[in-house]
């Protein structure tokens, strides 16, 4: 379940400051998976937090990221600008994005360029790296965004598995 993953979707009931704050909790989450700091990853989620596929806890997702933290040593986390929809109630939020996980020494030229295209982002790694998807369903608590359900997907090299 590495990290916070169709896209695009900003629909006009959204506020822009619900949307960027989205944003940056899926920032900052790949910025705390990326040092390995599984404490602070937590602190973006609610108490009741579930991880999918298999429905695990926070305890639960917490093993299997320490052991993709010990198998994948440093790593970048890379990703287009992800999809954000805020529901008419304002109090919960999605938010879909591929990302993939790479070495940190391994280069992939011209990937900030199509930040903005997760489409062309998509086909640009699609061949040369494992890819995934993340869905965040989030809620807002205390006027903070925090993510509740994280459901990962791995791309099959045709779609992403349902």
């Amino acid at each position: 379940m590495l990290m916070w993953i169709v896209f695009l979707s900003v629909p006009s009931c959204s506020s822009p400051d619900d949307v960027t704050a989205i944003r940056n909790v899926v920032k900052e989450g790949a910025r705390l998976g990326e040092k390995h700091d599984l404490g602070e990853t937590f602190d973006l989620t609610t108490e009741d937090f579930t991880a999918l596929p298999g429905k695990l806890d926070r305890r639960e997702t917490r093993r299997i990221l320490w052991m993709a933290f010990r198998h994948y040593g440093e790593f970048k986390i890379l990703y287009p600008r992800p999809g954000v929809e805020v529901q008419s109630d304002r109090g919960s939020a999605s938010a879909v994005f591929p990302f993939l996980i790479v070495k940190k020494d391994a280069s992939f030229p011209n990937l900030k360029e199509l930040v903005e295209e997760p489409q062309r982002w998509l086909e640009a790694v699609g061949e040369n790296a494992d890819l995934y998807r993340l869905k965040l369903d989030l809620i807002k608590e205390g006027g903070s965004w925090l993510v509740g359900q994280a459901h990962l997907q791995r791309f099959t090299g045709v779609s992403f598995e349902k």
